[in-house]
């Protein structure tokens, strides 16, 4: 039987080979898997939303545990993200991604079938794991499947584009499926696209297992950290930031953070190297993607109550009206993809995070009756540009002049960096837009379903003003954030364009 390092070697050449027509037909069903995979996992995180109503309504679940059917998927994807990396470099990347495929898949079928809000948390837990395994090896895996170049730059662009699709996708399939079918198929969807994704990654070129053991104590203690870090987020923008629990949770998510850091400058085998952060555009790159990521998960959250609760649209509605932002997402990160090999990424960056701030500014100035086709979809075609043109450079940005056995780790603090970003961002938004609807009516989302319930048209009106004002607040605070992105690309990242530097993550030839 020939070595793991023989057969890479053949699978290298022949993966990459694009030559003639069979070899691009080869990356281009390679690309569709990869980007498969990437849309499943990340429209996971919002298809959950709008069904939420249909499954407490069914499963009888408490205002409380509502939430952490959406949270317990955001914990277990975020804090196990790093220790996902790491797996792929130790025991291969595609191997590590099937399992996370199988994972998130089955997980997908327990929650479709789970008869009590128990085991659909516990489902959700799961795909969380699953994602967890499977996102950070789907990043690197483009590395060694697709050439340094052009190939691979336009794979790095469908890559970033179904990271800022997947939400919108999510939000119109949740409200397609619960409307049309049952809130179950948000879940059973996943099974046929897990299941292909599976058959299709034979078409995946591997990389050999590197040298090295898991760091158990780096993973307990940066795992554990990182989920008390956004529990206690999501706990205080819920129950404030001075409850006993939400207290806890961060003095307990500190000890294990510096615990875990002193770890990993000591550990041989450390599962987040820190000279990763020693390079200026990587480390810009995963700080300015926290930003992007707290502005964004803000962005869906508040516009989708606001069309909902304020314009009154319907789920379904509610969903396709998100497509502009699909379609804007998409043209920017297809273009950026082209331009990062003309100028260099922060040239690319830098203007797409001033659109996309201009973007939230022209929400700031949302009213009660504001018009979709006069304002949210231009304003929502605007913002998907600008994001989609940084998504690309911070990808890129993410494994610049990177070892080739670390690139598992170094994707995965990107894709940490937008998870953890966006529970901070909407935790924080959270509570300034609550405080300044409060501040004009109080209780004024308890005061709008009282009007509603009884058809009080002046109790509604007045909500809904207040409501809207704590909405357009939240969204200024968003672009505050994407502006603070805009400064730190500027200052940070220092990569030339992507002709000059295509072989800082090199695929291994044997």
């Amino acid at each position: 039987m020939p070595s793991d390092s023989a057969t890479v070697t053949s699978s290298v050449h022949s993966g990459t080979d694009t030559g003639g027509p069979g070899g691009r037909r080869h990356l281009g069903l390679a690309l569709v898997v990869i980007a498969a995979a990437q849309l499943m996992l990340i429209l996971d995180a919002t298809i959950t939303n709008i069904a939420l109503p249909a499954i407490q309504t069914e499963l009888d679940v408490s205002d409380a545990n509502l939430a952490w059917i959406v949270n317990s998927y955001a914990l277990a994807f975020g804090g196990l993200l790093l220790l996902g990396g790491r797996a792929g470099d130790l025991y291969g990347r595609r191997r590590v991604f099937q399992a996370g495929i199988a994972v998130f898949t089955l997980a997908s079928l327990l929650g479709g079938l789970a008869p009590d809000e128990g085991l659909l948390i516990l489902a959700r837990v799961l795909q969380g794991v699953g994602a967890a395994l499977a996102a950070p090896s789907a990043l690197a895996l483009i590395t060694t499947t697709f050439p340094a170049g052009r190939e691979r730059n336009k794979a790095m662009g469908v890559y970033a584009a179904m990271a800022g699709i997947g939400a919108t996708v999510g939000l119109l399939l949740g409200g397609v499926l619960t409307d049309t079918l049952d809130w179950r198929w948000v879940f059973f969807v996943n099974i046929p696209i897990g299941v292909a994704v599976l058959a299709g990654t034979r078409l995946l070129v591997e990389a050999e297992r590197h040298p090295g053991r898991l760091d158990v104590p780096g993973a307990v203690t940066g795992t554990g950290g990182l989920i008390s870090l956004v529990y206690g987020i999501t706990r205080g923008g819920e129950h404030g930031w001075t409850n006993g629990l939400t207290l806890a949770s961060f003095a307990l998510a500190v000890v294990l953070l510096v615990v875990f850091v002193l770890g990993q400058r000591r550990a041989a085998h450390p599962m987040m190297p820190l000279r990763l952060f020693k390079d200026r555009t990587r480390s810009g790159s995963y700080t300015t993607m926290l930003f992007i990521g707290a502005g964004m998960m803000a962005f869906f959250y508040f516009l989708t109550l606001y069309m909902q609760l304020i314009l009154g649209y319907s789920a379904v509605r509610t969903g396709f009206a998100y497509l502009p932002f699909s379609l804007g997402m998409g043209i920017a990160a297809g273009l950026s993809s082209k331009l990062v090999t003309h100028v260099a990424p922060r040239v690319v960056a830098g203007p797409g995070l001033l659109v996309a701030g201009a973007g939230m500014v022209w929400f700031a100035a949302l009213t009660p009756d504001s018009s979709f086709t006069a304002h949210l979809m231009p304003a929502m075609f605007v913002t998907a540009l600008g994001l989609g043109m940084s998504f690309v450079p911070m990808t890129l940005g993410a494994i610049h002049a990177v070892e080739h056995h670390e690139t598992g780790s170094a994707s995965a603090l990107l894709n940490t960096a937008q998870q953890i970003g966006g529970a901070l961002g909407l935790a924080v938004l959270s509570t300034i837009s609550t405080t300044a609807a409060n501040d004009q009516l109080p209780e004024a989302a308890t005061t709008l379903y009282r009007g509603l319930a009884t058809q009080d048209h002046t109790l509604i009106t007045k909500a809904g003003e207040a409501l809207t004002h704590g909405y357009t607040v939240a969204f200024a605070a968003a672009s505050v954030m994407f502006l603070a992105a805009l400064v730190i690309t500027g200052t940070a990242l220092n990569a030339k364009k992507q002709q000059h530097v295509e072989g800082a993550a090199p695929v291994h030839m044997g």
